[in-house]
């Protein structure tokens, strides 16, 4: 993305939505030739086979809307990330009769605690790891919240304080009210001031309320925020020819040897955070707040309004801005 389409993407919400459906699409096609191409590189060695479902068919149509030699880079992205996940993971190429298979995952899984988009499974075995693709973007989740929404269950298992409904009642009020008027988003006078400050503002006092209660509260965010699922997370950069490979080892289960083959490097194990450190406004911001935890965890929110029509429900932006040593990333630089 460009300096003048990273000043849109934050200062714009209409040009998000444009951009938001071009980065699906985008996200979709790269899953598909990713998946594609494992399957054809693991072939070479042992059996593969690619499990099709609704999600495969329509990260095929996303891949057959791309042009030719856009088509060619996200092949390239593609080769040298299975290239590298090959030498972290013997297990995807050990010889044997049993079947590898690979699937992508439906989005809604995404909502339900796994960010995985692609599993390799050797059923045999009873093991599988996850793929989490981003292509030019870095975004962690897109998170709500909503007059219905209790983020705190959803987040980390807490139900959000009556408190919290009394400090969120008015503004909701507000939005439903004009979503009856049938006004956009656009038209309303100051949504800055009258909807995402004391959103934003209830939701952190929220947060900080259930910690003071709740030690286990930073594990769980994390975990809501990144799966409860082990995972390496491949990012495509396509400007700087390189393909990031990250790993996010929490529960261990990444990196480990075949019968015959270690993996190339060490993933270590990740911490989970035991601590809040800071949660507040980004300075000079009114839509964006940073959370900083212990273990080297930081997010931020940007919080914005996902459609052109009022409705009583907006969306976060979360972006993982700091990560513990133990998330170790490697580059993939393309030939």
């Amino acid at each position: 993305m460009k300096l003048f389409e990273y000043f849109l993407y934050f200062c714009y919400p209409y040009y998000n939505i444009t951009m938001s459906n071009k980065s699906n699409n985008q996200g979709r096609a790269y899953e598909f030739i990713c998946l594609l191409i494992l399957q054809e590189e693991t072939s070479k060695i042992r059996p593969a086979r690619i499990v099709t479902n609704s999600s495969y068919y329509a990260a095929q149509r996303a891949w057959n809307k791309l042009a030719t030699n856009v088509q060619n880079i996200y092949k390239t992205s593609a080769y040298a990330a299975v290239a590298k996940l090959f030498t972290l993971e013997p297990r995807i190429i050990e010889k044997g009769e049993d079947v590898l298979e690979l699937l992508i995952q439906a989005d809604k899984k995404g909502e339900n605690g796994d960010v995985r988009d692609i599993l390799i499974i050797r059923n045999h075995i009873h093991w599988e790891i996850g793929l989490s693709l981003k292509h030019n973007h870095f975004a962690v989740k897109h998170s709500r919240l909503s007059d219905r929404l209790d983020f705190g269950s959803k987040w980390y298992g807490i139900p959000c304080s009556s408190d919290y409904w009394k400090d969120t009642q008015s503004t909701f009020n507000y939005l439903k009210a004009s979503q009856r008027s049938h006004l956009k988003f656009k038209e309303l006078p100051n949504k800055e001031k009258d909807i995402y400050i004391p959103l934003l503002k209830a939701f952190i006092n929220e947060i900080k309320r259930q910690y003071a209660k709740h030690k286990n509260i930073p594990g769980k965010l994390v975990e809501y925020l990144l799966g409860e699922y082990d995972f390496y997370k491949i990012i495509s950069i396509d400007k700087e020819r390189n393909t990031k490979i990250q790993s996010y080892n929490l529960h261990g289960t990444l990196g480990m040897a075949s019968q015959t083959q270690k993996s190339a490097k060490i993933i270590p194990i990740a911490s989970l955070p035991t601590r809040i450190v800071s949660l507040d406004f980004v300075p000079g911001s009114q839509n964006t707040v940073e959370l900083y935890m212990d273990e080297g965890w930081q997010f931020s929110f940007r919080i914005h309004n996902a459609k052109t029509n009022v409705e009583p429900s907006l969306k976060f932006d979360i972006q993982l801005i700091g990560m513990p040593i133990t998330i170790i990333t490697l580059n993939c630089f393309w030939n």
